[in-house]
């Protein structure tokens, strides 16, 4: 055939080569905001090497593999004895040896440890976001752990290491490891309450034979896993590793992978425990009580998967428009568009800029500031409802931005879109966190008045943000059908949150755009709605990827 009728024109490039930190506007200033100056040049530099191997054709050939290729698992060996192993493709080790290094699994042992491993955590999840899970898990686990200072101090060194060192061994003989979490069970879901699995006390003091059926437990591959069991005290934590220290495999069996929508790359599974030996993390009966730490932190890293996601789906699109062609000009010069691709980077921005001053009220709060632990008990659930919730609609306009080629699975746009659900669901979903929200009010009146403080530093500073904090505190001053009402509530206090940080913070076209679309509602229900007269070009010269 000639190729005469093969000619490739008016196609994007792809978008490799370039650093993914350095080219986050939103990011870049953060950082230089909230960290320390005798810090700053060091972490830049660290950050600029994780930023360079993201946007690097090979970083990205990883995870498309790796999704490709998803995990598989081997419940027997050819002999038959039961060995309940997962394969992964070798992509997936090589990312998730990339993270570990990368320190995404030592913030608790770094000064300004959350904001650096924050500013990480968005770099790199733009990858590829499956094998973010089992490190988003083994930084949770920390605190938890630390509510029992003798185990704590054997697995903190383990769970903090940035060595990967992969393969069912007793954790005592590797050079770092790996934790999941198997918390929810069958008849439950986020009612981890009704969780039926049961804890036998063994002679040894704090050991535990475990029986009983999770529904998910995720990483399976990993060295340890805290699970919830009914102990004779009511609903425990426990930490179950996976090989026993003399060499002997802890029973454990994955009954199946589950099949997902995205996150494809990480194996998620169901699991039995049949006198599975265990050894308790905190008090019998307080279980919950001493993983509400580790939730928050997981929490935490949702609101963080998401605004990666969002910044990487909005990258992709300004980038595609910027090169692409059609009707007699540059797509990203049409006035339409323009408003599109600026409406999805005022998405982007929020959502980035609300998750790296969650990440320094951690630092703060973990220094003893109780205000900044106060505004984290409200501000974390209600980001975590918000930012990701709006992730999907972000993914899905930008996919469109692209058109037809965002459509084919060549482009990554389609995976980008089936992992955007996954943090809303993740760690409580939105009711969930809407009825958090809602006990932190009520309950914790630090909470609020922590975060009426956090916004009242922009007061004056715009009419439509001061009108939506006075309707915020209207909304609840009325009780009656507070519950029906609770996620018109906390997306409300969301949206206050982020208008009050890109008042402070962010270009005036872009803060006035926010406020105008967000907290004025001159915008209409769809992305690409803005009113005409604000800066679509200067808020989309500051989202783009590569100059």
């Amino acid at each position: 055939m000639s190729g005469s009728t093969h000619t490739v024109t008016n196609q994007t490039p792809p978008l490799v080569g370039y650093d993914v930190f350095d080219a986050d506007r939103a990011l870049t200033e953060g950082l230089e905001r909230y960290l320390d100056p005798a810090l700053l040049d060091e972490t830049r530099a660290e950050l600029t090497v994780l930023g360079r191997a993201a946007g690097s054709a090979q970083a990205q050939e990883w995870g498309r593999l790796a999704n490709e290729y998803p995990p598989v698992l081997r419940t027997h060996d050819r002999y038959g004895h039961r060995i309940d192993e997962v394969d992964f493709h070798p992509s997936w080790h090589r990312l998730l040896g990339k993270g570990v290094s990368a320190g995404l699994t030592a913030a608790w042992t770094r000064p300004a440890g959350h904001l650096r491993r924050a500013a990480a955590f968005l770099v790199w999840s733009q990858v590829e976001a499956g094998h973010l899970c089992p490190l988003s898990m083994t930084h949770a686990a920390v605190p938890a752990l630390r509510g029992q200072p003798d185990l704590a101090a054997v697995w903190e060194p383990r769970l903090t290491s940035t060595v990967y060192d992969f393969g069912l061994r007793p954790a005592s003989d590797k050079a770092g490891a790996l934790f999941g979490m198997a918390m929810t069970e069958k008849q439950g879901g986020s009612d981890v309450r009704a969780n039926t699995t049961r804890a036998q006390a063994l002679a040894d003091d704090g050991a535990y034979a475990l029986t009983g059926h999770k529904w998910f437990c995720s990483a399976p591959m990993s060295d340890g896993f805290l699970v919830l069991a009914r102990a004779d005290e009511g609903l425990t934590c426990f930490l179950v590793p996976r090989v026993l220290e003399d060499g002997a495999r802890n029973p454990f069996a994955i009954q199946r992978l589950k099949d997902k929508l995205g996150n494809r790359s990480n194996a998620s599974g169901e699991v039995e425990f049949d006198g599975t030996w265990a050894r308790r993390v905190g008090d019998e009966g307080r279980g919950v009580r001493t993983i509400i730490d580790m939730v928050a932190a997981t929490r935490l890293d949702c609101v963080l998967g998401s605004a990666a996601l969002m910044r990487q789906a909005v990258a992709q699109a300004i980038h595609h428009c910027t090169h692409r062609e059609a009707f007699g000009g540059k797509l990203a010069d049409k006035p339409l568009m323009l408003n599109v691709l600026a409406d999805l980077a005022l998405e982007s921005e929020a959502a980035t800029t609300l998750a790296l001053r969650l990440a320094t009220a951690q630092d703060r709060a973990d220094g003893g500031d109780e205000q900044e632990r106060a505004l984290l008990r409200l501000a974390v659930p209600a980001a975590k409802y918000w930012v990701t919730k709006r992730c999907t609609p972000v993914a899905a306009e930008a996919l469109e931005c692209l058109g037809g080629n965002g459509y084919v699975e060549e482009s990554g746009m389609p995976r980008l879109l089936r992992e955007s659900p996954l943090n809303s669901v993740w760690e409580g979903s939105g009711n969930v966190q809407a009825l958090d929200v809602l006990r932190a009010l009520q309950r914790e009146p630090a909470a609020f008045n922590a975060f009426l403080l956090e916004v009242g530093t922009t007061r004056g500073a715009d009419h439509r943000l001061d009108a939506a904090v006075k309707d915020l505190l209207t909304e609840l001053g009325d009780l009656d059908g507070i519950e029906a009402r609770a996620r018109r509530l906390v997306e409300r206090i969301a949206l206050v949150l982020q208008g009050s940080l890109l008042v402070r913070y962010a270009p005036a076209d872009v803060a006035d755009a926010f406020c105008a679309s967000r907290l004025g509602g001159d915008r209409g229900a769809a992305f690409g709605t803005l009113p005409h007269t604000l800066g679509f070009a200067e808020i989309v010269e500051r989202a783009r990827p590569v100059s």
